[in-house]
């Protein structure tokens, strides 16, 4: 960071607490320091050595006392930035609805000062997507956007597929990411309503640069088999798009997919493609983005 700002720019650092271990601990100097302070950039999370073979962990909150001291620092009432270094999807609820921005920075290499500095500055603008789910809660583990379908899916009936005292959706789904400009959807177009097996269908939409800034988007899309001979998830990734968008500047993005991948192994496990009704989903995340669908006949 101190190589990343100019002279003039003080930055101060204290250990507000250990990564473990939840002992004579002190916030006081951490919580001064922050007082005094523009911003507060809080880095947080796991050790190296928590991640990898024989690292199970039965709890994915932040570790120790770390979620206590963002919360000290959170009373300062000055901005917070967190810094997550972590090698699993981690719960953090509190974190995500009280900071001012979170930086996922996984646990990189000797340059991840310069690349994380660079981020933080605005020197360059992230378009980085989550390859996993971040859960609400350690008790919705296994999370994962392409689970299978259940004959009971969430709802406001009690007996369905959902919790009584949490959310069902994850906190962060399979392939969000942030920007420093934002991106708009709209006009999903699919070139047929009908194909057959042996075709290919074009799927297109076009994507603007809503903000403020030139920003890359990687542009996602999934399908989901309607109805099927077997159980198959909910949605699947198939394919997705980075496109670079100046300010205000509207680009349409195509997808050529072909029907043959849309098939799976049957009991025999051999590769089948059935005929039905296949949803479309085209958007920046597994969970948010524009429908449409097609039929595939027999």
């Amino acid at each position: 960071m101190k190589s990343a700002v100019e002279e003039e720019t003080e930055i101060v650092y204290t250990n507000g607490c250990e990564v473990t271990g939840d002992e004579g601990i002190d916030f006081s100097t951490a919580v001064q320091l922050a007082s005094d302070s523009d911003v507060i950039v809080a880095v947080v999370g796991e050790n190296a050595d928590m991640s990898g073979e024989a690292s199970s962990r039965m709890d994915l909150n932040l570790p120790g006392r770390q979620e206590e001291l963002l919360k000290a620092l959170h009373q300062t009432g000055k901005p917070v930035v967190v810094i997550l270094i972590n090698g699993r999807p981690l719960s953090i609820p509190w974190a995500a609805e009280n900071v001012s921005a979170i930086v996922e920075a996984w646990q990189l290499g000797v340059q991840s000062g310069n690349a994380i500095a660079d981020v933080l500055f605005g020197d360059y603008n992230p378009s980085g997507k989550l390859v996993a789910t971040f859960p609400y809660s350690v008790g919705q583990i296994p999370i994962y956007y392409n689970h299978p379908r259940t004959g009971r899916p969430a709802s406001k009936v009690k007996f369905t597929s959902k919790y009584i005292d949490g959310p069902t959706e994850p906190l962060y789904p399979f392939g969000f990411g942030l920007s420093y400009t934002t991106f708009e959807y709209d006009n999903l177009v699919l070139s047929s309503a009908e194909v057959t097996k042996n075709s290919c269908i074009t799927i297109s939409v076009d994507v603007r640069n809503s903000g403020h800034r030139s920003g890359e988007e990687i542009v996602q899309l999934y399908i989901s088999d309607v109805i099927a001979s077997r159980v198959r998830p909910v949605k699947e990734l198939k394919g997705f798009k980075k496109v670079i968008l100046q300010p205000g500047e509207n680009k349409t993005v195509s997808f050529e997919l072909e029907i043959k991948n849309l098939g799976f192994h049957n009991e025999e496990m051999k590769y089948i493609v059935e005929p039905g009704l296949f949803i479309v989903c085209v958007g920046p995340n597994s969970k948010d983005g524009l429908e449409d669908e097609f039929f595939l006949r027999g």
